[in-house]
């Protein structure tokens, strides 16, 4: 009468195909039920914490875990059988495969983590440019995870990795120069977003071009100009070039020169002095330091001159304009003669 140990399948008894069976079957239980115990008790639980980590961590590694446990079932179930020749390869792709694994559950856990930093700094911050960063940061970390994670498999299984990176280096190499104004682009949007020389809406100067910032893009950023024309500047322009923000400064400084027809009185003088004087003061968007005076003997005209200061809460336009309107209802009032030609200087300087 045949026994189990008489009975031979592949060089190996049917008992110790029985007890690899039993590993592996066994394995595939335990893996499940470790996977229902971070399902539905720890998931439970980290949920009623008020960190949000402990949530990342628990979704991020139940896979994994569960998945290591099978390979452990096959792991040792092979290793209770014998396959003359074939068992170095075999050792080999289980090498391979565990690498793996804890590779996939270190990507998996960096991903997690890197993208609830990114939402909790999108949910406090106003700036876009996180959300464009974002992804492809994302999208980097876990391919670098999983490059490593392979050059570890195959140097573990004796492939000559040294002599791959070597051309896999000078392939780069050659990429590299190929798109170096692309990744300076790349760089100077990381540099935008972390010195934050200006943000959206903000109104900036950089190579003589004058606008309001659009919007700010990972590799370019467009500008409204003052024209109404949208320009795309390359990101790397911010880094080797002076960028001037002009809605930083604290208050933007107006210059006016007035001039009147030589037959105006003194005492007239000074009535156009007072009146630009009460034009400035009573304004919400002007700042109370301004300067007013009777400045000099012109070749056509008396000229008066005044110097205000528009505050952040008035736009610069409108302030000035309105200013200007002002002070030509006023004077026309005064029946105060501009002289011929009219010598009105109005100048920005910021």
């Amino acid at each position: 009468m045949e026994t189990f140990d008489s009975l031979i399948y592949f060089g190996n008894p049917l008992t110790e195909w029985l007890i690899a069976l039993l590993y592996i079957v066994g394995s595939v239980v335990v893996a499940r039920v470790v996977y229902r115990i971070f399902s539905k008790y720890l998931k439970k639980f980290t949920a009623t914490t008020e960190s949000d980590l402990d949530d990342i961590i628990v979704d991020s590694i139940e896979e994994p875990i569960a998945l290591a446990f099978v390979l452990l079932g096959f792991y040792l179930g092979y290793s209770h059988l014998t396959f003359g020749g074939s068992g170095d390869l075999v050792d080999a792709i289980f090498q391979i495969v565990v690498v793996l694994d804890f590779t996939w559950l270190a990507a998996r856990l960096l991903d997690a983590v890197v993208a609830n930093v990114i939402t909790n700094i999108s949910a406090t911050s106003k700036e876009s440019m996180i959300n464009q960063i974002g992804p492809i940061l994302r999208k980097t970390l876990r391919s670098g995870i999983w490059v490593l994670g392979v050059i570890t498999a195959m140097n573990n299984v004796g492939f000559d990795v040294g002599a791959m990176l070597a051309g896999v280096g000078i392939g780069g190499l050659a990429l590299a120069m190929a798109a170096k104004d692309f990744v300076a682009n790349i760089f100077g949007g990381i540099t935008v977003f972390i010195d934050k020389p200006f943000k959206v809406g903000d109104r900036i100067v950089v190579n003589g071009i004058d606008g309001t910032v659009k919007e700010i893009g990972i590799r370019s950023s467009r500008i409204i100009t003052l024209q109404g024309r949208m320009v795309t500047i390359p990101n790397n322009s911010f880094t080797s070039s002076a960028v001037e923000n002009v809605t930083a400064e604290p208050s933007r400084k107006i210059q006016i020169a007035l001039g009147l027809t030589y037959d105006t009185t003194p005492q007239r003088i000074q009535e156009a002095i007072d009146i630009l004087r009460k034009i400035i003061s009573e304004r919400t968007d002007t700042e109370d330091e301004f300067t007013v005076w009777f400045s000099s003997f012109g070749d056509f005209s008396l000229n008066v001159n005044c110097t205000y200061y528009i505050n952040k809460s008035g736009h610069w336009a409108n302030t000035q304009g309105g200013v200007n309107m002002e002070v030509l209802t006023k004077f026309n009032e005064a029946q105060l003669n501009f002289a011929f030609p009219t010598q009105t200087i109005l100048t920005e300087t910021a």
